[in-house]
């Protein structure tokens, strides 16, 4: 049974998006492969785009999920984390890319509905 965690992070202030993408793919994502290896068997970064194109103060940036086979490697993985030196490695890089105030953690519970096979022309099929 995978294990699911999915984070959300707001870069910093002053920080533009495009900056923002640009380090966090090439610098701190290496960082996660480091120190999710031999835990994790998946680490996906989501990128956030309003749909209105107005950001808002309260947005998130970015959902980062992590996939782990069961709960014992998720526990594992976070002991590791929780040591001192890879805290500061973690920490140092963090705050040059987040506002780490806004950090928000959780695991998930996915519930997954069966959908139709996909129309070929875009008529919608519901009525009010």
């Amino acid at each position: 049974m995978t294990v699911t965690v999915i984070t959300l992070l707001k870069r910093r202030e002053g920080m533009s998006v495009a900056h923002f993408r640009a380090y966090y793919e090439s610098s701190h994502r290496l960082i996660g492969e480091k120190v999710l290896a031999g835990y994790a068997t998946r680490y996906v970064r989501r990128f956030l785009s309003p749909m209105d194109g107005a950001e808002q103060s309260f947005d998130y940036d970015v959902v980062m999920e992590i996939d782990f086979p069961n709960d014992a490697a998720r526990i594992a993985c976070f002991t590791a984390l929780a040591d001192p030196e890879t805290q500061a490695m973690i920490g140092e890089d963090e705050e040059k890319l987040f506002d780490r105030s806004r950090i928000r953690a959780f695991t998930v519970t996915e519930c997954e509905s069966a959908m139709a096979p996909l129309m070929t022309h875009h008529r919608s099929t519901i009525h009010p």
